[in-house]
């Protein structure tokens, strides 16, 4: 035996690698000892990277004196490296060498490994290879593979050689056809003829072989045994080719051959182990019943993949009706004859575990006549082609499908059956009923694809999709039968309970041809009370039943109805088991769901209904059906909007014991975060009173060292804003969350916009806190706005600067802003001027050369306004701040400034660039704002702003006209009105309405505050003519009266220009 070395695991250079190190760490890596296996685990990492890593793993494998295990790990350490490494575009990617010799053992290794389980791997190993090299790199490899197949086929001594080629050309099939690009399919299909001449000749002898044995009793019985196998083998390797290898299947006429064989063959080995299973040995039985499985997998995937050439494949139709023919057989046997649990036949169960493959035969029978269905009503999800050819053949496949298979008698044949043989449920799934109501409950109601795993589920979906596209014919025998059935007087529980369910699917299309409201009245509410054993399947049929229809038909007696779900939640009927109470619970939501659904009618029910719902989420212990009771508690809540209020407690303290025994299943904390956050909108300003349970939980969730802040941020962040909005008060608890928030602004991250929320959330709460806090928050905005100024983020940034603008002068005026601008001028507010500089450069150059602006028209928009919102408040804060960002201009932008003051500079291409852009805002709100801001500059009556005054002129005119109402409307002729000063500015709301903007029924309480903020605006507050007026007047005295004026400055301004703004008759 090779040395056993202890020694330490170092890096590569340290503990070279050659056969005996590798074989050693490969040793320690499969040992028991959780220490070795760690340190060689480490070691074998190491030497990841090291060149011929791979191939020394090779060697280890195909040395068959070495131990199981090591050469087992092998196979995985080069399976693994494979996928890391065998890519030329890889990092450290494996040498051309090194796959060149890896290629050359891999086949000769698998062909000739005696064990299973390592052939497994190495079979793995060459399709990994297989999927990067072929046809560029390794073009012989399936030319070698059928030679060794063609060989082995012919062979009698080598028992392994023919099974473990097949291995290898199996899992070669499976990774080309999953492969994505046109080129790997093309490859597949450009070699599909040679190895489907093989397969076929092989699989046809090999069960010919077999079945002669059996027919004749032949001799030779370990031959004829491996011969079954190996037919298996070959079968799953051609259900592959045929569905992965073939564009078109049905124009090759050996697949028309093949497609024949694989019918007959089908029919006869059903007779065989349907006929005298005694005679054949168990496992015999067992791979024959296999081939019939790979079989109807084989038809299945035809129809699927392929559903014109399973259409124009021979036969098509009959096969099918074939399958129907069996699924009826089937049906026999399948449903219970009693709905009483102890009258359970309890061999059932031994005849489902004899027959499995029945099961599984039938289920495929189901789906494969679903495909056809589809074939013909939905082929645009269905068929895929791009030639006239394809096109001719998908018009003739559903045109055969159609008159020889889905005619409307065979149609009406299948409801028939479905409804009263796989809708009725079985003698074992009534004894899990009553074994595991919890377990089996969530079977019944499993989502997404499980359905193709159930018959009775794929049943209904098969049934469904007739209702659909047969109404005519099919809905009158439906609720003939139904008429018949659905009376108090017949009770057979099992009948009604199919005959109920199809009612149910088939709502939509019923909704007009069966009257459910007399149903409800007359059946239902006496069946709901019947308390025969056994009417526990009627009652968690009523629950779906009810769920189905309340939805899509209007009229119900909703009174009726609550008062029915009321009755089903009740523990202390001895009927309303778990599996009925759950149901009831899971459809409750689809019976207050609808946007028809108000809170009366459902009052005089709310207490009881809450408090049983409650009870039952407390009864119950699997998560899914938790998740699903504290839906429909999410969505009663919901609804009910602030009629909840009187049962907000009794909700509430049963929160927060489920979230601590939920402990790391984060999906019930989603849950719970979710209803919290409803309850706190539906409670509107009371829910203050719940802050101490709820905001640790936010904490908790936040918590940056937490693995839960991963699953449960967003939900917590919805919780957070719910409760800002709904809080009248702010209390030291929910300002001690602010640290949590911060760090949520440093990276454009989907949750950025909730955050940004939030913080505007506190600032309209708590905006002498916010503001005491703008030091810090400037860099981490600064970097929001410079490195990626894309429209959502930079509005969402630049509006809560506007926001924190506004708040900092309601709260302390003048002072305040000049505070709160020194805060932000580095480096926000340098971000901000210089993405500005970017589009005013951008403005200055055209042709191809020109320079590109790093922020859009509606960006500079948002940019700009908060430069707005600055200047209106304080014009000397706004002077201050563009004094402070030039002094920290950049070397490398100053090359763009021209005077030994930046501030000149940087004044002058700014108003440049904001009166140039005027014109690009559309809205009034907003054009009036940069109007007031640009006229208070005025006030300080140097050249850098009255060098604008044509703009500013041009400005005033265009925005007074577009903001003033005149009244009456014959001043409004040739704008005399605004000649003589009359009108209003529409933008200023006026004390009587103002004053009626008190808080709207339904509204949060945030709501107000933002209402408030609003009517505090001075663009709602303030006429712009009198600003005009007022700063244009004192102006004017500043320079030195009208004439000086006039003279110096006026005389500058286009004629045309002065004249249309003094038609304005401001002054």
């Amino acid at each position: 035996m090779p040395f056993m070395s202890e020694a330490i695991e170092l890096p590569p250079e340290a503990n070279p690698l050659n056969h005996q190190t590798l074989y050693n760490s490969l040793t320690r890596a499969s040992s028991t000892d959780q220490q070795q296996v760690k340190t060689a685990t480490q070691q074998l990492q190491n030497w990841e990277k090291t060149p011929g890593f791979y191939s020394s793993l090779q060697t280890v494998f195909i040395d068959t004196s070495l131990p199981l295990e090591v050469r087992y790990l092998a196979a995985i350490q080069i399976k693994n490296g494979i996928e890391k490494y065998w890519r030329k575009t890889a990092s450290n990617a494996i040498t051309k060498e090194e796959k060149t010799l890896i290629r050359s053992r891999c086949l000769e290794s698998g062909i000739n490994e005696p064990d299973h389980r390592l052939a497994l791997q190495n079979a793995l190993v060459v399709a990994k290879i297989v999927r990067y090299e072929f046809p560029q790199d390794w073009p012989d490899v399936i030319h070698s593979i059928v030679n060794h197949l063609r060989q082995a086929s012919q062979s009698s001594t080598n028992g392994i050689y023919f099974p473990r080629v097949l291995l290898i050309l199996l899992y070669v099939i499976k990774e080309l056809a999953t492969g994505r690009l046109q080129r790997t399919r093309a490859s597949l299909q450009n070699a599909a003829p040679e190895i489907f001449q093989v397969l076929a000749k092989a699989y046809v002898e090999k069960v010919q072989s077999w079945m002669n044995f059996l027919r004749n009793s032949g001799d030779d019985e370990g031959g004829a045994l491996n011969d079954v196998e190996q037919s298996l083998l070959v079968l799953r390797v051609l259900r592959r080719l045929l569905i992965a290898g073939y564009e078109h299947p049905n124009r090759e006429h050996e697949i028309h051959e093949i497609w024949n064989v694989t019918k007959d063959h089908f029919a006869n080995m059903l007779s065989l182990v349907n006929g005298a299973p005694q005679s054949l040995q168990t496992n015999v039985q067992s791979l024959v019943e296999k081939h019939l499985i790979q079989m109807s997998k084989l038809h299945l995937e035809m129809a699927r993949v392929h559903p014109a050439a399973y259409a124009l494949l021979p036969d098509a139709s009959g096969l099918a009706r074939a399958y129907w023919g069996l699924l009826v057989s089937f049906g026999d046997t399948f449903g219970s004859q009693t709905a009483i649990t102890s009258k359970v036949d309890t061999g059932g169960d031994a005849e489902d575990e004899e027959m499995p493959y029945m099961e599984k035969l039938s289920l495929r029978s189901l789906l494969l006549l679903r495909a056809c269905v589809k074939m013909v009503f939905s082929p645009a999800q269905t068929f895929k082609y791009q030639r006239p050819e394809d096109k001719e053949e998908r018009k003739k496949s559903v045109d055969l499908i159609k008159g020889n298979l889905l005619n409307a008698s065979f149609a009406r044949d299948m409801m028939e059956t479905l409804v009263t043989r796989f809708f009725v449920f079985r003698p074992k799934d009534l004894r899990e009923w009553e074994e595991e109501p919890e377990e089996w409950e969530r079977r019944e109601e499993g989502e997404g694809d499980v359905w193709e795993f159930s018959i009775r589920s794929c049943a209904e979906k098969l049934f469904l999709d007739l209702v659909i596209n047969y109404k005519e014919q099919l809905i009158p025998p439906l609720l003939q039968v139904f008429h018949a059935v659905a009376t108090p007087q017949n009770t057979d529980v099992l009948l009604k309970d199919s005959i109920y369910s199809a009612i149910g699917l088939a709502a939509p299309v019923l909704e007009q041809r069966l009257d459910f409201g007399k149903f409800l009245n007359d059946t239902l509410v006496p069946e709901v009370q019947v308390q025969t054993p056994g009417y526990n399947i009627l009652r968690r049929r009523m629950a779906i039943v009810l769920g189905q229809w309340l939805p899509v038909k209007d009229g119900l007696n909703r009174p009726m109805i609550y008062q029915i779900f009321q009755y089903l939640l009740d523990k202390n009927d001895d009927l309303n088991d778990q599996v009925v109470r759950v149901t009831a619970g899971r459809q409750l939501k689809n019976i207050v769901d609808p946007f028809e659904f108000t809170s009366e009618p459902f009052m005089p029910f709310a207490p009881t209904i809450l408090e049983r719902l409650m009870a039952l989420i407390e009864e119950v212990e699997l998560t899914e059906t938790k998740l699903a009771l504290l839906n429909t508690m999410n969505v009663l809540v919901v609804k009910m909007e602030h009629h909840i209020t009187p049962f907000a407690d009794q909700i509430m303290s049963l929160l927060p014991p489920l979230w601590t025994q939920s402990g790391e299943e984060y999906i019930m904390k989603q849950s719970i975060l979710s209803i919290l956050a409803a309850l706190i909108t539906s409670t509107k300003s009371s829910s203050q009173r719940y802050h101490q349970l709820v905001l640790p939980l936010i904490q908790s969730s936040l918590d940056p060292e937490s693995p839960s802040r991963l699953y449960l941020l967003e939900d917590a962040l919805d919780l957070w804003t719910s409760i800002l909005a709904e809080t009248p008060t702010s209390s030291p608890e929910l300002l001690s969350l602010i640290p949590l928030l911060l760090p949520l602004l440093e990276n454009l991250t989907p949750i950025l916009r909730v955050a940004i929320h939030i913080l505007e959330s506190y600032l309209l709460l708590a905006p002498s806190h916010i503001l005491s806090l703008s030091q810090g928050l400037s860099p981490l905005l600064s970097s929001l706005l410079a490195n990626n100024p894309k429209p959502e983020p930079a509005g969402l940034v630049c509006h809560l600067l506007e926001l924190l603008i506004q708040s900092a002068t309601l709260v302390g005026g003048p002072p305040a802003i000049d505070i709160l601008v020194r805060s932000l001028s580095t480096p926000l507010l340098s971000t901000l001027t210089s993405n500005l500089h970017s589009a005013y450069l951008a403005h200055q150059t055209t042709g191809p050369n020109r320079t590109l602006s790093s922020i859009d028209g509606i960006v500079e928009t948002d940019h700009l306004a908060v430069l707005a919102r600055i200047a209106l408040a304080s014009p000397e804060a706004f002077v201050q701040a563009m004094q402070i960002v030039a002094a920290t201009i950049t070397p490398q932008a100053a090359q763009h400034y021209s005077s030994p003051s930046f501030f000149e500079d940087l004044i002058s291409w700014l108003l440049t660039e904001w009166f140039a852009h005027l014109d690009n805002i559309g809205n009034p709100e907003r054009k009036k704002l940069m109007c007031l801001a640009l006229t208070r500059l005025l006030r300080f009556a140097q050249p850098w702003i009255l060098l604008h005054l044509q703009e500013l002129m041009t400005m005033w005119t265009d925005v007074v006209v577009e903001v003033i109402e005149l009244s009456p409307p014959e001043d409004e002729d040739n704008g005399g009105g605004l000649s003589k000063g009359l009108g209003r500015d529409c933008l200023v709301w006026r004390a009587e309405v103002m004053a009626s903007m008190g808080q709207q029924q339904g509204e949060s309480v945030e709501e107000g505050r933002k209402r408030e903020m609003a009517c505090r605006d001075e663009v709602h507050r303030v006429d712009v003519r009198e600003v005009i007026r007022s700063e244009l007047v004192a102006v004017v005295a500043a320079c030195g009266g009208e004439e000086a004026f006039q003279r110096e400055w006026v005389g500058n301004v286009d004629e045309d220009v002065v004249k249309a703004f003094g038609g304005l008759g401001i002054l």
